[in-house]
C-alpha cells in the first residue's frame, strides 16, 4: 500500500505471513493499516517467507505465532535474518513479536523433545517448554520506559496459549506484571519482554484490535524511526468500540479467575 493523503508512510515488513498466523495474529496488520488510514498515514507491506532475503530499511517488523512444527520451519530460516533484526533494532526500528514470535526473537527455545531451536537475540531471554500448557484470558498492567511511551501504565488484555517457560535476561525488562492470567512461565508474575523500541508478548487475540493505545505507541516507534521523532504526530481517534472490547476481555478474565 502506498503513501496516502499526507505523504507519509510506515514500511512493514511482515515475517513468515504464511506460517506464523495463529489465533489470527495476522488481524494485527489490518489494525496497523486502518489505524493509519484514518489518519491519512499509507503503510507498505512487505511480506518475507522461508527462503526470501531481508533486505531494505523497514520502519516496522512483525512475527506472528504459530504451531511447533512450523517454529521448527521457520527458525533455522531466520538465522539467515538474525543480523538483520538485531542491526534494525539497534537503529531504533518499531518490532513486535507474538507467542511464537517472542520465543524466536530470544537466544533460543528448548521444545519438548530436548531440541533447541535457535533465536535472533533480538531479545534477551531464553524460552524451554513446559510440561503443560498455559492457556486462558490475560490481563496485565504494562509500564513502558518514558523513552517509549511517555511512562504510562495501561492495562493490554488478550489470550495467551503456550507451553513455553521464558525468563528474561539483564538486557531487556518485562512488559508488564500479570494482573490475571500466567505470563511468561505462571510463577514470575511478569508477562512479555521489551528493549528500545521491541515488544515482545504471548498475548493472541489478535492483540491489537482490544488494545489501540499499544497499536499506537508502536506506530508512533515507526514513524520516529522514518521521519525523526517529533515529525509526524499521531491525531487522536475516536476508540470507543475497541474500549468496549477491551473492557469485555477484562471482564472475562475477572469471571474466569
Amino acid at each position: 500500500m502506498s503513501p496516502d493523503s499526507t505523504g507519509h508512510s510506515v514500511r512493514l515488513c511482515h515475517l513468515y505471513p504464511d506460517l506464523m498466523n495463529i489465533y489470527a495474529d495476522r488481524g494485527n496488520i489490518a489494525v496497523f493499516e486502518r489505524r493509519l488510514a484514518w489518519r491519512g498515514i499509507g503503510l507498505e507491506i512487505t511480506e518475507v517467507s522461508i527462503g526470501d532475503e531481508l533486505s531494505g530499511d523497514f520502519d516496522l517488523y512483525y512475527l506472528g505465532g504459530g504451531q511447533d512444527r512450523d517454529q521448527d520451519l521457520v527458525a533455522d530460516d531466520l538465522q539467515t535474518k538474525a543480523a538483520h533484526m538485531r542491526a534494525a533494532a539497534d537503529d531504533g526500528a518499531a518490532q513486535l513479536y507474538v507467542c511464537g514470535g517472542i520465543q524466536l526473537a530470544g537466544h533460543g527455545y528448548v521444545a519438548s523433545n530436548g531440541d533447541r531451536l535457535p533465536g535472533t537475540g533480538v531479545l534477551d531471554l531464553e524460552t524451554t517448554a513446559g510440561e503443560s500448557r498455559l492457556i486462558g484470558d490475560l490481563v496485565i498492567d504494562a509500564h513502558l520506559p518514558t523513552e517509549m511511551a511517555a511512562g504510562e501504565t495501561r492495562q493490554i488484555v488478550g489470550y495467551e496459549n503456550h507451553a513455553g517457560r521464558t525468563s528474561l535476561g539483564s538486557g531487556c525488562q518485562p512488559l508488564g506484571r500479570v494482573v490475571n492470567g500466567h505470563g511468561n512461565d505462571g510463577a514470575s508474575g511478569f508477562e512479555g519482554a521489551c528493549r528500545d523500541r521491541v515488544i515482545g508478548t504471548y498475548l493472541h487475540g489478535p492483540l491489537l484490535p482490544k488494545n489501540p493505545w499499544l497499536a499506537d505507541v508502536v506506530l508512533g516507534w515507526a514513524l520516529a524511526h522514518r521521519y525523526g521523532d517529533t515529525a509526524v504526530e499521531l491525531e487522536p481517534i475516536d476508540d470507543s468500540m475497541e474500549q468496549r472490547a477491551h473492557a469485555a476481555a477484562v471482564a472475562r478474565a475477572n469471571r474466569d479467575r
